[in-house]
């Protein structure tokens, strides 16, 4: 019950705090610097070498079978990604010099970069985040199909969850690639591809929940289970990508799911006496850490730690949890299974 408490105060707390993601890219000081960049090549005493396209390169409306090379296309995305960085920084400066607090520039806080890492810290732990899951999965894997005892006919393994977090484990590290590119080079289609990836990844988290909290076998009922959840992530993906990239609406999808997750693992765990339940709340607690971080979001510590980054270092944590919970779930399913099978 203090679980259930826990997450109703999160929904509610999210909505009673106001999320301002765009506020600064909204600006319109920035936005004019931004177009004056653009047109220039220049903020300030900063120059922008991509920004700087020669006459012939100049880019043009055109039909679909004359569309203009892929390097000056690479050259505006560089232009317009460095002068949004520059015109940020010197916008922020001259908000601090009038005492006013740092905002969001397209759903993001204003980071300094190091070298090309745009996100250098967020950068590095969602690349070890990356290698966290590899490890993960690749020890589920190991476990599953040449540790514990397959069946005598299929030699498939016990485990009916093999397949479904195979999956889990593949989309996971999609999400952390993308994360990882994201954090290094923000572009509007890095964004959108890091986004779509972890929204990809949390619905199927949802399904996962579902099906093995209720424990569903079949084919049938899984897609029964499944098809509502995979609708709504897909028109919402959809959504973000071919309509509006609301950033708002999009943190109220994800609160949504995430909580729903912690709820429905954290009953479970209680109501099942499952083995690794110790282990599996602990994952939950860790889970529900990320939430909150989500939600009180606070600026950069000196420019480059921001609940972003100690979200992407819980991660950490969470990932070896969940996967040591999902190697002890297939011991405990393969045990029961084989035990159930020696008495028929």
């Amino acid at each position: 019950m203090a679980g259930c408490r826990l997450c109703v105060l999160l929904v509610f707390g999210f909505f009673v705090v106001a999320l301002d993601a765009s506020h600064g890219d909204r600006d319109l000081i920035y936005r004019t610097c931004v177009e004056q960049c653009e047109e220039i090549g220049s903020v300030g005493d900063n120059s922008v070498a991509h920004c700087q396209f020669s006459p012939d390169a100049a880019h043009t409306k055109s039909t679909w079978y004359t569309q203009e090379p892929l390097y000056v296309q690479w050259k505006q995305l560089n232009c317009r990604s460095e002068c949004r960085y520059h015109c940020m920084m010197q916008r922020e400066k001259e908000r601090e010099a009038t005492g006013r607090t740092p905002v969001k520039y397209h759903g993001k806080w204003p980071l300094k970069r190091i070298f090309v890492f745009q996100e250098p810290v967020s950068a590095a732990l969602s690349a070890l985040n990356l290698l966290m899951h590899f490890i993960g999965w690749l020890s589920f894997f190991s476990l599953v199909c040449y540790k514990l005892p397959s069946r005598s006919q299929t030699k498939r393994p016990y485990y009916e969850y093999t397949g479904l977090l195979h999956i889990y484990g593949l989309l996971s590290m999609h999400a952390c690639l993308w994360s990882t590119i994201f954090h290094t080079l923000d572009f509007d289609l890095t964004e959108k591809l890091d986004i779509s990836s972890a929204v990809a990844l949390l619905g199927y988290s949802v399904i996962l929940a579902l099906l093995r909290i209720f424990n569903v076998k079949d084919e049938a009922s899984r897609v029964m289970f499944a098809a509502p959840v995979l609708s709504f992530v897909t028109t919402h993906i959809m959504y973000l990508n071919f309509y509006e990239l609301d950033y708002d609406w999009n943190a109220k999808v994800c609160l949504v799911m995430s909580v729903a997750q912690l709820i429905m693992w954290s009953v479970w765990a209680g109501v099942s006496h499952h083995p690794s339940c110790f282990r599996l709340w602990l994952a939950m607690l860790g889970y529900g850490t990320t939430i909150w971080l989500r939600m009180i979001d606070f600026p950069p510590y000196e420019g480059y730690i921001d609940a972003n980054s100690l979200l992407q270092f819980i991660n950490l944590i969470l990932t070896y949890l969940l996967w040591s919970f999902f190697k002890a779930d297939a011991v405990f399913r393969t045990s029961a299974l084989m035990k159930k099978v020696k008495h028929q």
